[in-house]
């Protein structure tokens, strides 16, 4: 068996499922819950057997949204932890019909607080060294983002600091800098030419890593792959997400080698914090 690396992988967002107290409620079709979760990330990064923990969503994010704070609400938040538009716009639920706060609440109950809480327990009951908040993102910034109609870059890193990965003013790294630039150069050899790994631009990392590693002091990452790499242009919400697989099998090589290299770095550069990988 290959070790078994002391890691814990989050995979909010690849979820496409609809709890069965909001199905009459849901206006969106099968196509366009897929095109506006993660498509594709559960594969893109089931790396279960080759590391200690992986926690991973079933419910759409569009209905419960895993990496947003739990008061982020809506109307007053359009892209919270739960949400009445889509990022293209599109309403999530039927009219007149869009869940209340108690409805909300128990939406969180359910779905929102059993995800944060089985991180919780895992970090706590497992030797974790590193933590990762796996995501796939759209190849062009979307409507009302800060990135608007910008191309992105293949992977993105983010690390709550800055374009270089050092903190920013007032911020705190939820990872040293000098480990995600160590990752960002073992991707770039994956994905050369300029501009294609990017630090914390235009994701430094959402609720997920920031809230556990604030609670528990252990480093994360997160990480997004830029669904061009997989995924055909005419993917859309009316024809949902058409994943070319073969090249999602390489991708999932390269991003694991990416990953296995790395923590093979660490653990020979910072003995002291790093557990045997064997077990």
């Amino acid at each position: 068996m290959p070790p078994v690396l002391p890691l814990l992988i989050s995979i909010p967002h690849g979820g496409v499922g609809v709890p069965d107290e909001a199905a009459e409620r849901v206006a969106l079709e099968p196509p366009a819950l897929l095109y506006y979760s993660d498509p594709s990330s559960g594969r893109l990064f089931g790396f279960r057997e080759r590391v200690r923990a992986l926690v991973s969503a079933t419910v759409s994010r569009v209905i419960v949204d895993l990496n947003r704070p739990p008061y982020h609400l809506p109307p007053r938040r359009r892209d919270g932890v739960v949400k009445f538009r889509t990022s293209l716009g599109d309403p999530v639920w039927k009219d007149g019909m869009q869940p209340d706060i108690q409805a909300i609440h128990g939406l969180l109950l359910r779905h929102y607080f059993p995800y944060h809480a089985e991180i919780d327990m895992l970090l706590e009951r497992e030797e974790i060294a590193v933590a990762l908040d796996c995501h796939s993102m759209v190849p062009v910034g979307l409507p009302g983002q800060p990135d608007e109609g910008k191309k992105r870059p293949l992977i993105c890193l983010g690390n709550n600091g800055d374009r270089s990965g050092n903190p920013r003013r007032g911020g705190l790294c939820t990872c040293p800098p000098e480990w995600v630039r160590r990752l960002a150069g073992i991707f770039r050899e994956h994905f050369p030419g300029e501009g294609s790994v990017a630090l914390n631009h235009p994701f430094s990392g959402g609720f997920i890593s920031n809230a556990h590693y604030w609670h528990k002091g252990i480093p994360w990452v997160q990480i997004e792959v830029n669904r061009s790499l997989y995924e055909a242009a005419d993917s859309s919400p009316a024809r949902g997400s058409l994943v070319d697989l073969q090249k999602l099998k390489s991708l999932n090589e390269s991003i694991w080698d990416a990953i296995e290299r790395w923590y093979a770095v660490l653990e020979e550069e910072e003995p002291d914090h790093f557990f045997s990988s064997h077990g």
